[in-house]
């Protein structure tokens, strides 16, 4: 597929309220719809924006501590009125739009809500991403990992006019061999859709906001951009979230970033889709993903945190059981 050598990504963050209705997310589509237009719109003298990017939960959170109250108060099936307003949007101005995360539900999957976001272009839906790794124990939505006989690509990875777009969801960056799996399924842009709450955010003394925003684009030679919440305290208890939304270069330079702090923000920064692949094609040196020696990691074929049991909801208390039977796996492992 023929490429845009150069354009520009828009890191979107932002701040809502916490919703505790499904009625709520058509305000905050309204709201996100302005943002686009206004991002395109505006930077079009200077930037040609064609990616924007939205964080999680910027439709509905797992504010609920079952999985009944969240298919019946906020999950919602994809497609959907919302996704069929951004896919007019994206067609309107040839862009492409990672929307923020909803709560899903899907008649294949009974006893499931999953915590999903829609890659969608000019041409409508192109992917949809479940998040692999939720948040434990407190996120109580499903993993794919957890599903018997799941049946789509949990990491899908789809070839665009403005290359390879992949990604992946807040907690799954904190497990490098989700985001590696996202690369070699042939990446170039790994989108982080991202709700990342203090002490973690994006300030020292800690700030893993930005060093595994970094690595990760470093050691898979791919660009990053991230969205992350911006949402007050009050908004969203019972967490601050600091923003921070950047984008990211494949040698791990921050090419533009938000000051950290709640409220709406955008940031844009350029993506050079041909300096990627020929800087792939020439390098000898730090191409850790040709560099990688796969036989002598056999840790990667064991089980630690074991499916769930997918014909029962997941409870608070299943994840923590869960949990407690990985580290005895790690204790037996060691």
């Amino acid at each position: 597929m023929s490429t845009t050598n150069l354009y520009y990504a828009a890191a979107c963050q932002t701040s809502f309220d916490c919703p505790t209705d499904r009625k709520q997310i058509a305000q905050r589509t309204t709201r996100m719809c302005e943002m686009i237009e206004h991002t395109i719109i505006g930077y079009e003298p200077f930037f040609d924006v064609r990616l924007l990017v939205f964080p999680e939960f910027a439709h509905a959170a797992p504010v609920f501590d079952s999985v009944k109250k969240l298919s019946d108060r906020l999950a919602i099936p994809i497609p959907n009125e919302h996704t069929d307003r951004y896919v007019a949007i994206a067609k309107k101005y040839g862009c492409y739009i990672q929307t923020g995360t909803f709560l899903e539900i899907d008649d294949s999957y009974p006893n499931v809500v999953f915590n999903t976001t829609v890659l969608i272009g000019p041409d409508g839906i192109l992917s949809k991403y479940r998040k692999v790794n939720p948040w434990i124990p407190w996120e109580i939505h499903s993993s794919p990992h957890d599903i018997a006989d799941y049946k789509d690509e949990p990491f899908p990875v789809v070839d665009t006019e403005i290359g390879k777009l992949g990604v992946a969801i807040c907690y799954d960056w904190l497990i490098p061999e989700s985001i590696r799996q996202i690369a070699f399924n042939g990446a170039e842009v790994i989108i982080r859709v991202s709700a990342y709450m203090d002490p973690w955010g994006a300030t020292e003394p800690m700030d893993w906001w930005t060093l595994f925003n970094r690595a990760r684009a470093a050691e898979n030679t791919v660009y990053v951009v991230a969205s992350n919440q911006g949402a007050t305290l009050k908004g969203y208890p019972p967490f601050s979230w600091p923003g921070g939304s950047m984008v990211v270069d494949y040698d791990g330079r921050i090419l533009a970033q938000a000051d950290p702090g709640e409220g709406e923000k955008i940031v844009v920064a350029p993506i050079n889709i041909d300096s990627l692949r020929i800087e792939r094609k020439r390098r000898v040196g730090h191409d850790m993903l040709a560099h990688l020696r796969s036989e002598i990691h056999p840790y990667i074929n064991k089980q630690y945190l074991a499916p769930g049991e997918s014909d029962k909801p997941l409870t608070g208390d299943s994840i923590r059981q869960r949990i407690a039977d990985a580290k005895k796996r790690l204790g037996e492992n060691s």
